[in-house]
């Protein structure tokens, strides 16, 4: 297999999701070791496969002197940089699985303040974008079809997970960050 700037590119968004799953990590089990608890755990590693499937996929698929569009490329760095905002955000709270500390306040700072899951917003353009950035228009339509169900069965979890800590009044904004 050739290596090319498509390869190179989906090295680096494996890298950052692997530094990413590090701090998750962290954040989870200093979250449980203060009294959280994990709801809707047998999902999670669908995900993990669906995200790692996309990777493998975007690797091995696109062939190593493809173009790579640059428009569509920085709209994935700008989407790099809602990860961030996000996972900013929620701090100590941001975990890739759906953690939740009783009497805990829910984030609504950051992206937060404008939309109730942001980090879902945020991962369904990533799986088009950057397939679409590389010509792949099959791999963009397959695993954005892959995520809808998941994350709307993440996001009923959540939803339920979080309830309790909601304040009466206002919109209830997640406390999670995504599933990755």
């Amino acid at each position: 297999m050739e290596f090319g700037l498509p390869q190179l590119i989906v090295l680096l968004v494996a890298a950052q999701r692997l530094i990413e799953l590090v701090l998750a990590r962290r954040n989870t089990a200093r979250l449980l070791a203060a009294g959280a608890r994990e709801e809707g755990a047998a999902h999670y590693p669908l995900f993990v496969a669906l995200h790692a499937a996309w990777l493998v996929a975007l690797f091995a698929a696109v062939p190593a002197d493809a173009p790579v569009n640059g428009v569509l490329l920085a709209l994935f760095v700008l989407l790099q940089a809602g990860r961030v905002w996000v996972i900013a955000s929620l701090g100590r709270f941001w975990t890739t699985r759906v953690v939740t500390l009783p009497g805990a306040p829910l984030v609504r700072r950051g992206p937060y303040r404008l939309v109730r899951h942001p980090n879902y917003l945020i991962v369904a353009a990533e799986l088009a974008v950057l397939p679409l950035a590389m010509g792949q228009v099959a791999i963009a339509v397959l695993f954005s079809l892959l995520n809808v169900p998941l994350t709307w069965h993440r996001i009923r979890v959540e939803e339920r997970a979080l309830a309790p800590r909601a304040a009466p009044a206002g919109p209830v904004s997640s406390a999670q960050s995504r599933s990755w």
